[in-house]
């Protein structure tokens, strides 16, 4: 048991502002977001103690703290964190203040309440974090529930021209997601001994068939959530819709908590069934990348190719998953982060794009470069970072994800590496459409349109940036506590690394 409640403290802190938010005045816009920002921010201070009071080289699970909730059931309030978690924790508290940086102005001028929208994101940050923490299955079911409602308004209510039929499909699809989950949520307490204690339900003795139901429930649950194809229809019409902001949270940190779940429960808790599931994961994943590649190419809409380029990058991550090598499996979870950081950064330059030039369809723009070419230039980094270009974050994690998937699995590891040649096609032919070739002349007399990037929006964007560098070349802080979870995760699935061939000396 931990001595200070480091999560416990984190998942309640943005809640406690996203009341002091929602409950100030309307026509105090301003204060709304400073206090929104500033909150955010004592969030990102408390996030980077935990970090500091994890210990790399500790147990798995650390800092933990539980509370009693339904004793009846054994259901308690469980936290504890191991290294995936903490990496994915640390990313939302710094997103969320970057979104909210991003966002100053997409609540401005219209009927919707300014307080609301922020006190919204603040919410959303609530449940984000209360997923990753939480040990207890039931805690996680619910945060992985609640978490909808936020995403659902700030959708619905902020969006875009089709922003009410994207909220509903989105609410709907993950909606039945969550019922095959609480199902199998039931079983597992019955099956289980019933308690929904992570740590006691990793001792659990379940019979195969037992197992491999309770494992389809949650991975239809997680492929619906991430999205995985064929599932993944909802995600282009959210992110579509979405403000900017709130696309780069969707597609940052919302999604990650079904590989997130994939790799705290289901591997784990049913290792059996992941085994003989992997074949079937894979296909969809190898499916996964190459489908989305191909349909991002033929986009019009720059917001719904960016999120046709996350259902290809979630491939990847599948990939690196069911693997079962520690270099993929490192490789994943540096994929979740460095996605976030990447995808979220492309997002939020093409939402200052769109704000520019209302409207996001590629055919408006044209030689954007020549009136705003710092923009232009972010955008081009942003693109080569989703692209995965040597140098930069997201190259690491698909380089370990493409490596350890050859180990052992040659015919995907082949088919998924054609997914990064689509991606420079797809990426570099729309940023050519975008900021290169004949200047359009409509931009011209769009005043927006001359408006380089600002020193607000130089503040959003400069972490990300630098981030992706550092972590391009640097990325051992990350691999130091991710790398021992991922081996015990392994370990519980009873996988190994294949050992290396070493060729006989000639005489």
């Amino acid at each position: 048991m931990n001595d200070f409640p480091y999560l416990s403290l984190l998942t309640a802190a943005p809640l406690v502002g996203a009341v002091v938010v929602a409950l100030l005045p309307r026509h105090r816009p301003e204060l709304a977001k400073r206090v929104a920002l500033g909150w955010s921010l004592a969030v990102a201070v408390l996030a980077g103690a935990t970090w500091a009071a994890f210990d790399a080289g500790g147990e798995r699970m650390q800092l933990r703290e539980s509370y009693a909730w339904i004793p009846h059931w054994d259901i308690n309030f469980t936290f504890a964190a191991d290294g995936i978690a903490l990496v994915m924790l640390a990313l939302i508290a710094l997103l969320v203040p970057v979104v909210i940086l991003a966002s100053w102005h997409d609540a401005d001028g219209g009927k919707r309440s300014v307080p609301a929208f922020f006190a919204l994101i603040l919410a959303l940050e609530t449940t984000m974090i209360g997923v990753f923490a939480a040990a207890d299955v039931f805690l996680f079911y619910v945060f992985f529930e609640v978490m909808l409602v936020p995403m659902y308004f700030l959708i619905g209510s902020y969006g875009g021209a089709r922003r009410q039929y994207a909220a509903v499909k989105f609410f709907l699809y993950a909606l039945v997601g969550g019922l095959f989950m609480l199902a199998a949520v039931i079983g597992l307490w019955v099956a289980g001994g019933k308690t929904l204690d992570w740590q006691a339900l990793t001792q659990a003795d379940l019979s195969t068939g037992v197992e491999r139901w309770l494992f389809l429930g949650f991975f239809l649950a997680f492929a619906i959530k991430a999205p995985f194809f064929p599932f993944h229809t909802w995600l282009p019409d959210a992110g579509g819709a979405a403000p900017a902001g709130v696309a780069a949270l969707l597609v940052g940190l919302l999604d990650k908590v079904a590989t997130f779940g994939l790799l705290r429960y289901s591997l784990p808790l049913f290792p059996d069934a992941a085994r003989w599931f992997a074949p079937a994961a894979l296909t969809l994943a190898v499916i996964g990348i190459i489908y989305a590649a191909l349909l991002a190419v033929g986009q019009n809409d720059l917001k719904r190719l960016v999120a046709y380029t996350s259902i290809a990058h979630f491939g990847f991550i599948g990939v690196g998953i069911f693997a079962f090598t520690t270099q993929a499996g490192t490789g994943a979870v540096l994929y979740m982060v460095n996605h976030g950081l990447a995808t979220g950064l492309l997002f939020l330059v093409v939402g200052m794009l769109v704000a520019r030039r209302g409207s996001a369809l590629i055919t408006d723009f044209g030689g954007a470069g020549k009136l705003v070419p710092v923009l232009a230039g972010v955008l081009l980094f942003a693109g080569l970072a989703s692209l995965s270009l040597p140098g930069l974050a997201p190259f690491v994690s698909e380089f370990l994800v493409l490596v350890g998937t050859f180990t052992v699995n040659q015919p995907v590891a082949v088919i998924a590496t054609l997914g990064i040649v689509l991606a420079a096609g797809y990426v570099l032919w729309m940023i050519q459409r975008t900021t290169q070739g004949t200047l359009n002349p409509a931009l011209v007399t769009s005043a927006p349109m001359r408006r380089d990037l600002t020193l607000r929006e130089g503040f959003v964007v400069a972490p990300l940036i630098a981030l992706i560098v550092v972590f391009g070349f640097y990325p051992k802080p990350l691999t130091d506590v991710v790398n021992p979870a991922v081996e015990a995760t392994l370990a519980d699935v009873g996988a190994t690394d294949p050992a290396p061939e070493i060729a006989e000396a000639q005489p």
